[in-house]
């Protein structure tokens, strides 16, 4: 793996890498040996994982990771979109289960569904999530800088909710096009259901993998700007233990602090 830079900024740990499959595979142990650090600990681990292509390499890389007993991990995903079919690809919960889910088999999968009243959904999903701690969040960074659903119009640092229903901004849109889960804008959704920034940096330990061309300014601003909902992600920078994982496309240089 060819690791080209790492440090921190503010509390942010960093780490910058040749090429997506490096960064994936990088992450993806530091993933495991959490969760084996964590199972001999306690009984089970609660993760919440994000869906979408950016976590494509992460993902292939630690359904490959030997010695997880994925029996006492339960899982949540972060969002989903409101009003898809149950079958509909484009689904959330459908990504995570091609990609993780069918093949690890967790010992609980907690899905977003994506039909149903919106607000008993939130209500639902929140219990189980409020059930216990949050070990592990494994997440990325939007085009715009959101975190889950959370877009620069609807996000909020000190969030009553743990769970909500949010509008999606017009650029959190594109980038479902962009990354080819929709074929026209028209085609995407304008609601769903998502966790909240705080539900999100609850997690005693958060993963962040963000390569890619598309997310330079994302990454540049989560980097380098006041710590604002104008750019959700900059709120990791305040979490006591959090690794960003990126590339070259995604952050051609970084000054550490």
């Amino acid at each position: 793996m060819t690791l080209l830079q790492q440090g921190t900024r503010d509390r942010l740990r960093i780490k910058r890498f040749a090429s997506r499959a490096a960064l994936g595979a990088d992450a993806a142990q530091d993933v495991a040996a959490f969760l084996r650090q964590r199972l001999s600990e306690q009984h089970v681990v609660r993760m919440v994982f994000a869906a979408a292509p950016s976590q494509n390499e992460f993902l292939a890389a630690l359904v490959a990771a030997k010695d997880i007993d994925w029996s006492r991990i339960h899982a949540f995903h972060m969002d989903e979109y409101i009003g898809l079919d149950a079958d509909a690809p484009q689904r959330f919960s459908h990504f995570l289960r091609q990609k993780l889910f069918d093949v690890v088999q967790p010992g609980e999968i907690h899905l977003i569904p994506s039909c149903g009243d919106p607000a008993e959904i939130c209500a639902d999903y929140a219990k189980k999530l409020n059930a216990a701690p949050i070990d592990a969040v494994c997440l990325g960074i939007g085009e715009n800088g959101h975190l889950a659903f959370n877009d620069p119009p609807v996000a909020d640092f000190s969030d009553p909710l743990t769970v909500k229903v949010v509008q999606l901004d017009d650029a959190c849109r594109q980038q479902q096009v962009n990354d080819g889960c929709f074929a026209t804008f028209a085609a995407v959704p304008t609601h769903a259901v998502t966790l909240t920034i705080p539900a999100l940096m609850s997690g005693t330990r958060l993963f962040c993998m963000v390569p890619g061309a598309t997310k330079r300014a994302a990454v540049r601003a989560t980097l380098n700007d006041a710590i604002s909902t104008a750019c959700p992600a900059t709120c990791l920078r305040q979490h006591a233990d959090c690794t960003l994982y990126t590339d070259s496309d995604a952050c051609p240089e970084v000054t550490f602090d």
